[in-house]
């Protein structure tokens, strides 16, 4: 085939309309019946959480061996297929599962799964330091909800408490933080700080509170660690400027200016007298033009004092800054403010 003809069915199939294929429905052709009894799931640390070995290890850690089998469906996604119903529920009673000490999320396979599938994680809560008057299952319901929506509440008002925190259950959004105190207003002016701990949670970032990455990788301390080399860097060239000085000891302008009116202004970064201006000097200096040295060095440092001590000059004739353009148009380029 020669090569014109390649590319141009090459180009045609290209343009071509992309049409979905239609599986076709024959039996057999769909495992929906064995998906009936499995877990899904998916990793929230697939960094450290990598699928082959979580396939391989989570059997094991449930005791489970030779009755469940494990897909790795992508990166992140699994599955795992159980040979009974009673093994299935008891995993899924077990709670927040970790692999690596890293949370993951489980949940009973659905043929067509909602918005928020394995978004959720069923988590143990222990609320302290709550104040005496609020030990009544509605205002220990209302302290969990801060968490998430809470599904069990592990109290007996008619017995002692004898721990010094109360268990709740809730359905936590696994893209939240991890909370732990909130300051609750207790009306009167009055308010109290409670504490939250989480049971079974391994692993977490010490930063935000998230579940989905190490301290060393959160985007807050990766910004936080850019911005301190950012300064550094700044530190480091404002010091390069002060330590090389503008004027050298074979520089015309060496004597008649203060290094300290040449060099770099601390509070805008920007030379305090143009480099063209500065050169401008040194022209007029060494130029034969018959007047005395004394007297052209005389006129210099008057001239430079004399636009010192006026800020408009200072910028625009030392500067050579242009002047800001002022308006009586308020709103001129208004937009919306973050």
């Amino acid at each position: 085939m020669s090569a014109a003809m390649d590319r141009a069915l090459m180009a045609l199939s290209l343009d071509e309309d992309e049409v979905p294929f239609k599986m076709p429905d024959l039996p057999g052709i769909s495992s929906a019946e064995e998906n009936a009894l499995s877990l899904m799931g998916r990793t929230l640390n697939p960094e450290l959480q990598k699928m082959p070995g979580l396939i391989r290890t989570m059997p094991r850690k449930w005791g489970k061996e030779g009755k469940v089998r494990g897909r790795a469906l992508s990166q992140e996604r699994f599955q795992f297929i159980f040979t009974n119903e009673h093994d299935l529920l008891d995993v899924l009673e077990k709670g927040v599962q970790t692999y690596m000490d890293w949370t993951i999320v489980l949940e009973r396979w659905v043929e067509n799964p909602p918005e928020d599938y394995l978004q959720y994680i069923p988590l143990w809560v222990r609320i302290s330091k709550i104040p005496e008057n609020y030990y009544t299952t509605l205002a220990l319901t209302a302290l969990g909800d801060i968490i998430g929506r809470v599904k069990v509440v592990a109290f007996d008002p008619s017995q002692p408490v004898t721990q010094n925190y109360i268990r709740v259950q809730v359905l936590f959004n696994v893209a939240h933080p991890l909370r732990m105190a909130k300051v609750i207003d207790m009306g009167g002016g009055k308010s109290h700080t409670i504490h939250f701990d989480y049971e079974q949670v391994q692993k977490r970032c010490f930063t935000c509170r998230r579940l989905n990455h190490e301290q060393k990788l959160c985007p807050l301390e990766v910004r936080k660690r850019q911005e301190e080399a950012q300064i550094r860097r700044a530190r480091v060239m404002a010091e390069k400027i002060r330590t090389e000085p503008v004027l050298t000891q074979d520089d015309p302008l060496k004597g008649v200016l203060e290094e300290s009116q040449v060099g770099v202004n601390p509070l805008t970064g920007r030379p305090k007298i143009a480099k063209l201006v500065l050169e401008e000097m040194r022209k007029y200096l060494i130029s034969d033009s018959g007047e005395d040295i004394a007297l052209k060095i005389d006129k210099i440092r008057k001239s430079v004092r004399e636009a010192e001590a006026d800020p408009v000059t200072q910028r625009t004739v030392l500067g050579l800054e242009p002047m800001p353009i002022f308006t009586k148009d308020l709103n001129k380029g208004k937009g919306l403010a973050y």
